[in-house]
């Protein structure tokens, strides 16, 4: 079954379709064919399943491991709407600081690819939403970090202006402090 895969403005963050086949029983997809990812450039192995519930309103993020635990993750939305983020957090990228945003559903079934040098979030759109990705190295909390939602050096464009946050995700420094504290990004080796 065929995939296509759309590269976006940040080389590397790919915006997924899958092919469905259905019938009266209901449908079938392919999520994850490694062959296929592998041919359009994704040669990171999945070691871990995540999966969340919002209601509206709701921001997770921007959140990125550092390594030797960095995570890149392939997320896609099982129920409801979200808004999800990318921002390259390479200190040496031409696209350092530079975010994508695209709105990802249930109904469309798109996914996208986060590579490991990008800070990730997302906001829920819809009344409730349950989103699930996989991550490239499993959760190390010691090796954890994050980007300030609202950093106006960034100026992402959230559908949202006072988001339900949890009190970590609200205390994240912006992007130039947070190098400067962690010493090491999700891009350093």
């Amino acid at each position: 079954m065929p995939f296509k895969f759309e590269r976006l403005a940040i080389p590397d963050v790919l915006l997924i379709e899958t092919h469905e086949v259905g019938d009266g029983r209901g449908f079938f997809r392919e999520i994850y064919k490694r062959s296929a990812f592998a041919a359009a450039g994704i040669s990171d192995v999945f070691v871990q399943e995540n999966q969340s519930s919002s209601p509206r309103g709701v921001l997770r993020g921007l959140h990125y491991q550092r390594p030797p635990h960095a995570q890149s993750k392939l997320v896609r939305v099982i129920a409801g709407r979200i808004f999800d983020v990318a921002v390259d957090v390479r200190p040496d990228s031409p696209t350092m600081g530079q975010w994508i945003g695209t709105e990802l559903s249930a109904d469309d079934r798109k996914m996208i690819y986060i590579p490991s040098w990008c800070a990730h979030g997302f906001c829920v759109l819809s009344e409730r939403a349950d989103v699930v990705y996989h991550t490239s190295s499993e959760y190390s909390p010691e090796d954890e970090a994050g980007v300030a939602w609202n950093d106006p050096a960034l100026g992402i464009e959230w559908p949202v202006t006072h988001p339900i946050m949890s009190a970590r995700d609200s205390s994240w420094p912006p992007l130039m402090l947070a190098r400067a504290a962690s010493g090491r990004t999700a891009g350093d080796k």
